[in-house]
């Protein structure tokens, strides 16, 4: 089950990348959460880039057998959350991630290093 989390951590990582997503953050929850395994956060500079952030992960992890089970909020918002299960990806404008802050909320939880995004 993790490597499948670490699959899907390491896709969606590939698809911010691929978008210019900015300080994409990966944190380990699992163990302090049963919400899921992974949060991965990143940020765009304005709507249409975090609209193809969000279509680029949801492409890239349903290309991979993926689905979100659930995805919250308006793409041309500030905050999308895609909730694949053990992954929850959250895209934000700059503006609502210093808001949000949701590094400081989740701590606890361990970052992971971003040599995951290379990991097979």
């Amino acid at each position: 089950m993790e490597n499948i989390s670490k699959e899907m951590v390491r896709l969606a990582f590939k698809a911010l990348e691929d978008k210019k997503a900015e300080d994409i953050k990966v944190i380990e929850i699992g163990n302090i959460s049963v919400i899921a395994d992974y949060f991965v956060i990143a940020n765009g500079n304005n709507p249409s880039q975090v609209e193809a952030m969000v279509g680029a992960v949801d492409e890239e992890l349903a290309k991979n057998g993926y689905q979100a089970k659930r995805i919250e909020g308006v793409k041309s918002s500030g905050w999308v959350l895609m909730d694949f299960g053990d992954v929850v990806v959250h895209v934000f404008s700059k503006e609502d991630r210093l808001f949000y802050d949701l590094e400081r909320i989740w701590r606890d939880g361990k970052d992971v290093s971003l040599d995951i995004s290379k990991e097979a």
